[in-house]
C-alpha cells in the first residue's frame, strides 16, 4: 500500500502526479476543521462531532485511493485532480452541513467552506537502502521487486507474497515509518529543564497504578474526539484504567464499568495509540478499520511499564479536578498541521534528560524505549470539555503560573516504557524489525503525531484525596515514590522528564544550518539518523538486575553527545511556541520517573509481565552498576550472617552448658 507517488501541489499546471524512484512520495494534506471550531454550541455539538468525523473517514478513503492509483499507474503518472476533486465536492458537502448545524443553535461560524479544498504533500521515503547505498527498499531489478522481509500479504496491508512490498514509503504496509523517522538518543545532547518551584508550590506526588493493558483491551474508537462513531480514530489505542471506553460509552456507563486500578475508586480512562512491530505479525485487526485496512500493521507491543502520576504546581496549591473531565495531548495530525499543539517525547531509560519530538528513538542494548506525556493543568473552572477539545485546559507557564481565568490543577504524566530492540535501519527492518505507534493512514506513522487521552472518573473522595496530598508535600497512591521536594530526587537516574507544553518546532535543528523548520518530519542530522549507533559487543546479553534497594541510578551517560542532534546546541536552552491558550510550559520531572520499579506492575492486567523485566543505570548503556554503600545496604555482606549467628548460638549453648553444671553441683 505503498504511496509511491511526487506531490505536484507546488508545481502550477501540472494536474498529473509523475512516479518515480528519487525517494518522494506524498501525502494528503487537509485543513483540520477541529482546529478551527472552538466555539461549537453545545446542542450542536453532537452532530458537529460527527460530521467531523466524517471528514476524517474521507480522507483516509482518498488516501487509500492514491494508494490504489500509484500502484496501477503502468504509465508513470497518477491523475491528482482524480483523487483530490471527489474529496474537495464530498468535504464540501459537510462542511456545509457543520454550518448548518452550528448555525441552527447559535451563530453562523464564516469562512469554513474555504477549508475544503485539499493538497497533496511532499514527504521524504527514502529508505535505509538506498541511503546506504544499496538497492532501495522494494527496487524493481530486473523486472521484479526486491525481497524486504516482514511476511507476507496474509494481514490484508498489500504487502506481497514472500515480502516482497512496492518501492517507496516504507513499513509493513507501505505508508511509514522511514528510515528518517529514527535517531540514536546516545547523539542527542541532554535537552530537559526542571522548572524551579517557588515557597508554597504543591510538591506532593499521587500515583495511581492501573496496569499494563496485558488483556489486550484495544479499539480503533475515540470517546473524546468522535463519540457515537465507530473507528473514529482510524487507528488502535491501548486502553488501560476503565474497562467500558469505546465510541458509544455514556458518563453513566463509564462511572458503572470495571477497573483496571489497583485503587478501586480510579475509574478513570487512560488511552493512547498502540505500539506495533513492523515484522509481519498477522494482528487480530489486520482486517479491520482502524488496523491493517488502514495501513495500521504489525504485532502490538504491550508496554512493559505504565507509569501513572499527578504532580503539583510551580507556583501554588492545586484544584480538583472536576468530575468526567476530558483532556487530549498532543495532535494526532501533527504531520500536515503543523506542530501548534505537538506534544510528543520519545526518550530511552538512562537517557531520559535528551527527548525526542519527532524521531522515534534508537536505544543502546540494555536500554528500553521511554514515551512520556505531560498534560494540561490549568483548566478554565467551567467545562469538562470544549469543541476543539483543548480551549477548556491549557498549559502552564514555566512559573507554574496560568492564563487569566484558569486554575492550577494536577499534572498527570503518563510514563510507557517499551522492551523493544532499535530496528536495523541499513536493511529495512528486515534483521530487527521496525516500531512505529499507529496513526491516521495519512500522517504516515511519524513520531510527532503521538497522543495520548485521560477521562477523570475518580471518586471525590479519592479526588480531594489526591488534592490534599499533593498540596502537602506527600507521595501517595499506588506505586507512589518521592515526589520534589520530599527528599530523592523524582528524575535521578532517568534524567529531567519532557516539558509540560508543546515546543514550537519538533523539527528544527538549532545546530544544523540544513534543518527544515518548517518540516514536523525533518531530519535533525544525517549523522544522527542515516545508521543507528552500533551496539557495544563487550555488553552483557541481559540487563543488569536491578540492586534490592530499589535506588535509582545516579550516573550520568558519559558518552558526548554528537553533533547533528536536532537538540539545542545549549543544554539549557529551549524552543517554545506559545500554544492557543498558555505561555511557554513549564519543565516538569514526574515523581517516578526514574527507572526503579513502581506497583504498576502488581496491578491487575500487569500481572508478572513487567515485573520481571529489570532496569538499566543511567549513562551505562547496559553496563551493570557498581554497589554503593555498606554492606547492609549492598547485600555484599550476606554471606557473612549465617557464621555470625552461628557463633552467638555456640556461645549461649557454653554459657548455658556451665550454668547447668554449676546447678548440679
Amino acid at each position: 500500500m505503498a504511496v509511491n507517488v511526487f506531490a505536484s501541489a507546488t508545481e502550477g499546471g501540472n494536474t498529473a502526479v509523475p512516479l518515480g524512484s528519487s525517494g518522494v512520495a506524498a501525502t494528503i494534506d487537509c485543513p483540520d476543521l477541529s482546529e478551527r471550531l472552538t466555539t461549537v454550541p453545545q446542542a450542536a455539538r453532537p452532530e458537529v462531532d460527527t460530521e467531523l468525523a466524517r471528514l476524517d473517514q474521507q480522507i483516509a478513503t482518498a488516501y487509500g485511493q492514491l494508494q490504489e492509483a500509484a500502484r496501477g499507474a503502468d504509465d508513470g503518472e497518477v491523475d491528482e485532480a482524480a483523487v483530490l476533486d471527489p474529496l474537495e465536492r464530498e468535504r464540501a458537502a459537510t462542511i456545509e452541513r457543520i454550518v448548518a448545524a452550528v448555525d441552527k443553535a447559535g451563530d453562523r461560524p464564516e469562512g469554513l467552506d474555504a477549508e475544503a479544498a485539499c493538497a497533496l504533500r511532499r514527504t521524504e521515503a527514502t529508505t535505509a537502502g538506498a541511503e546506504s547505498g544499496g538497492p532501495e527498499q522494494g527496487q524493481r531489478q530486473d523486472g521484479k521487486e526486491q525481497e524486504a522481509g516482514n511476511g507476507d500479504d496474509a494481514d490484508g496491508t498489500g504487502q506481497d507474497a514472500g515480502g516482497q512490498r512496492p518501492p517507496g514509503n516504507g513499513g509493513q504496509a507501505g505508508n511509514g515509518p522511514v528510515a528518517g523517522d529514527y535517531a540514536a538518543i546516545e547523539s542527542v545532547r541532554p535537552n530537559a529543564v526542571e522548572a524551579p518551584r517557588r515557597d508554597g508550590a504543591s510538591n506532593g506526588s499521587f500515583a495511581t497504578s492501573c496496569g499494563v493493558n496485558a488483556e489486550g483491551l484495544f479499539n480503533s474508537d475515540n470517546l473524546i474526539a468522535a463519540p457515537g462513531v465507530g473507528n473514529g480514530a482510524h487507528h488502535f489505542h491501548d486502553y488501560v484504567g476503565n474497562q467500558d471506553n469505546d465510541a458509544f460509552s455514556s458518563d453513566e456507563d463509564l462511572a458503572a464499568a470495571d477497573t483496571s486500578c489497583a485503587d478501586r475508586g480510579d475509574k478513570s480512562s487512560y488511552y493512547w495509540p498502540v505500539l506495533r512491530l513492523q515484522n509481519g505479525t498477522v494482528e487480530q485487526d489486520a482486517q479491520s478499520p482502524g488496523g491493517g485496512i488502514e495501513g495500521n500493521a504489525g504485532e502490538i507491543v504491550t508496554p512493559a511499564e505504565v507509569t501513572l502520576t499527578f504532580e503539583g504546581n510551580e507556583r501554588g496549591k492545586v484544584t480538583e479536578m472536576p468530575r468526567l473531565l476530558r483532556i487530549i495531548t498532543g495532535d494526532a495530525k501533527a504531520f500536515v498541521n503543523g506542530d501548534a499543539n505537538a506534544n510528543a517525547s520519545w526518550s530511552c531509560t538512562g537517557f531520559e534528560d535528551r527527548q525526542l519530538k519527532d524521531k522515534y528513538p534508537l536505544c543502546p542494548s540494555g536500554s528500553d524505549v521511554v514515551r512520556t506525556f505531560t498534560f494540561q493543568s490549568c483548566w478554565d473552572g467551567r467545562n469538562i470539555d470544549s469543541a476543539n477539545h483543548r480551549t477548556h485546559v491549557a498549559f502552564a507557564a514555566a512559573d507554574g503560573s496560568c492564563p487569566d481565568g484558569f486554575r492550577p490543577i494536577p499534572r498527570l504524566v503518563q510514563r510507557i516504557v517499551y522492551d523493544v530492540d532499535a530496528p536495523s535501519l541499513q536493511d529495512g527492518g528486515k534483521t530487527v524489525p521496525l516500531f512505529a505507534v499507529d496513526s491516521f493512514p495519512e500522517q504516515l506513522h511519524k513520531p510527532v503525531t503521538d497522543h495520548s487521552d485521560f477521562i477523570n472518573v475518580f471518586d471525590e473522595d479519592l479526588m480531594r484525596e489526591m488534592v490534599d496530598c499533593i498540596n502537602t508535600g506527600r507521595a501517595c497512591g499506588a506505586g507512589a515514590s518521592p515526589g520534589p521536594g520530599q527528599g530523592g530526587d523524582p528524575g535521578e537516574g532517568a534524567g529531567e522528564a519532557p516539558q509540560e507544553q508543546p515546543t514550537g518546532d519538533p523539527g528544527a535543528n538549532p545546530g544544523d544550518p540544513g534543518a527544515n523548520p518548517g518540516d514536523p518530519g525533518a531530519n535533525p542530522g544525517e549523522d544522527a539518523t542515516d545508521e543507528p549507533t552500533e551496539k557495544p559487543t563487550d555488553e552483557p546479553t541481559e540487563k543488569p538486575i536491578e540492586e534490592p534497594t530499589g535506588a535509582s541510578p545516579t550516573e550520568e551517560p558519559t558518552g558526548a553527545p554528537q553533533q547533528g542532534s536536532g537538540a539545542p546546541e545549549d543544554d539549557t536552552r529551549q524552543t517554545e511556541t506559545a500554544s492557543p491558550s498558555a505561555e511557554p510550559r513549564a519543565a516538569t520531572t514526574p515523581a517516578g520517573a526514574a527507572d526503579d520499579r513502581s506497583a504498576a506492575e502488581a496491578a491487575p492486567g500487569a500481572e508478572g509481565d513487567a515485573g520481571a523485566r529489570e532496569d538499566v543505570a543511567a549513562g551505562a548503556a547496559g553496563q551493570p552498576r557498581a554497589p554503593q554503600g555498606g554492606l547492609a545496604e549492598t547485600g555484599s555482606g550476606l554471606g557473612l550472617w549465617p557464621a555470625a549467628v552461628g557463633g552467638i548460638l555456640f556461645a549461649g549453648g557454653c554459657v548455658l552448658l556451665v550454668r547447668s553444671r554449676r546447678h548440679a553441683r
